[in-house]
C-alpha cells in the first residue's frame, strides 16, 4: 500500500493528459526549465556582486534617532 504500482502511475499520467492536453505539457515543462535557469543566473549574479566589494558596501553608515523628549 505504501508504493504506487505502475496502473497507479499510468492512471495518473492518463489525467493529467485529460487535464492539460498533449500540447499543454511540453510549454509547461519549457516554462519550468526557464525558471530553473532564470534563478540559477540570478543566484550567479548575486555571489558575483557579492564577491566584489563596492564603495557603498564597504562604508558603513550609522543612522541616529533621537527620541522627542517633550513627554
Amino acid at each position: 500500500m505504501g508504493s504506487l504500482s505502475i496502473w497507479h502511475w499510468l492512471i495518473v499520467l492518463a489525467i493529467a493528459l485529460l487535464l492539460f492536453g498533449r500540447g499543454k505539457i511540453p510549454e509547461l515543462m519549457g516554462d519550468v526549465a526557464k525558471g530553473i535557469k532564470s534563478f540559477k543566473k540570478g543566484m550567479s549574479d548575486d555571489e558575483d556582486t557579492s564577491a566584489q566589494p563596492t564603495s557603498a558596501t564597504t562604508a558603513s553608515r550609522t543612522v541616529e534617532h533621537k527620541a522627542d523628549e517633550t513627554k
